[in-house]
């Protein structure tokens, strides 16, 4: 693929505005940006917030802990943390300088602010809003669509300025359906890697070390822990390190993750694997590089379609874009890549998303093992055919049907699983 081409340069943008930095789960730290934003509206701390959200940032912020909380869970506790001592400027790493004495307060500074929930009717999966009172005056902001997308701020109720989104992902002329299978692997192949090598080394860099941590602490139900005691082989330890990233993650470890698809989860599941199989196998960095392009980029690919949030669990998608990243690792071979995703996607795509929590690392491993044995299948010559299901002849044909199942006939599970897990602030 040339670089004059127009897909090199969307392909760039995709990766330049989806793998970024993040701390903790990317729902609850969007409560805490929020909070952040409108306590520096109102210039003091706040006395009363009312927050409405989504269902499905109920589901996904309810039982996760948020980090440098000293272990609190939920809602109250992302936008507290955000209004009293986030900073807005870090985006996505917005509680990252929280000090301890700071989160050692926060549970007393509960009880003395009023911390009102509420849903919010919406069309929108990701809808945030936000408003802080003080004395006579009140902030508002409103977040949309995307983790960090500001779609309205006021205070005392008069409208202010939104000169640029701070989610550089939203209002973009990139087309995301420019994303072919085919397409990726040429862009993988010919990709200049001075353009990606300094995102792609941060991606490795801070997943190795969540997951290094997630390894040799005490996190969640220790999922990445209980693999590593299986054996030494590349598949156990490809799914025990993509799990234990999740287990510290979705745990409270402060150690940010390079995200795919607005997920940590996903960058983790999506990364990892390749890593561990291109230590086992020796192989280059230029291998690594381009194989990491291909296993991000088939998972954005593949969530695209089905949208940020949804009944349908992530990991899937991410766990199928691994086993693509192995598949041109070993191979390069854009049939077995297509035959990989294929049968990854035929596997598990009846995993649905009960919300951010330690079984996400469970699912995590899970869904890694099937983009792996969608691989080997295909290396002994076995393959899931049209008409096996949802499976349809072709790779994008079959990418099409899960992402029509995702966004479209998963709504009433998705509805569901909120009704469930949302009673408490219904």
């Amino acid at each position: 693929m040339e670089k004059s081409d127009l897909k090199y340069s969307s392909y760039m943008e995709i990766l330049d505005r989806e793998l970024v930095p993040a701390m903790g789960c990317t729902e609850p730290i969007a409560i805490a940006f929020a909070a952040a934003k409108a306590t520096e509206l109102l210039k003091v701390k706040p006395e009363k917030i009312i927050l409405k959200v989504s269902g499905n940032i109920i589901k996904n912020v309810k039982s996760v802990i948020v980090p440098n909380t000293l272990g609190m869970k939920g809602l109250e506790s992302a936008v507290l943390v955000g209004a009293l001592y986030g900073d807005a400027s870090k985006d996505l790493e917005v509680i990252s300088s929280v000090t301890d004495e700071e989160a050692t307060s926060l549970r007393e500074l509960m009880t003395q602010i009023d911390i009102e929930v509420y849903p919010l009717s919406t069309c929108h999966v990701l809808d945030i809003e936000v408003t802080a009172y003080k004395s006579e005056h009140t902030s508002f902001v409103h977040i949309q669509d995307e983790h960090t997308n500001i779609i309205e701020l006021s205070y005392d109720d008069a409208p202010i300025s939104i000169t640029s989104s701070t989610d550089s992902s939203v209002d973009s002329s990139v087309d995301y359906t420019l994303l072919t299978v085919d397409d990726i692997v040429d862009f993988a192949s010919t990709c200049d890697l001075d353009d990606v090598k300094n995102l792609l080394d941060t991606q490795i860099t801070y997943n190795k070390a969540i997951a290094v941590e997630g390894l040799h602490g005490h996190y969640g139900a220790s999922i990445g822990r209980l693999l590593m005691k299986q054996d030494g082989c590349v598949r156990t330890k490809a799914k025990a390190l993509a799990a234990a990233g999740s287990d510290a993650r979705m745990n409270g470890c402060n150690l940010p993750v390079v995200i795919n698809s607005g997920s940590g989860n996903q960058g983790l599941t999506a990364s990892l694997p390749v890593i561990a199989y291109a230590e086992h196998y020796e192989k280059s960095d230029e291998n690594l590089y381009r194989s990491l392009l291909v296993s991000n980029l088939v998972t954005l690919h593949l969530k695209y379609g089905i949208g940020r949030l949804s009944a349908y669990c992530g990991a899937v998608s991410a766990g199928a874009g691994a086993g693509a990243g192995i598949a041109y690792l070993l191979t390069k071979d854009v049939t077995v890549i297509r035959h990989t995703i294929v049968n990854a996607l035929a596997i598990t795509s009846g995993i649905v998303c009960d919300g951010a929590k330690a079984s996400c690392a469970a699912k995590i491993a899970m869904a890694v093992e099937a983009g792996i044995m969608g691989f080997e299948m295909y290396e002994e010559g076995n393959e899931f055919l049209d008409g096996d299901g949802i499976v349809s002849k072709g790779v994008e044909n079959t990418i099409n049907n899960v992402s029509y199942l995702g966004h479209y006939g998963m709504k009433d599970t998705d509805e569901k699983i909120i009704e469930i897990m949302s009673k408490c602030y219904s």
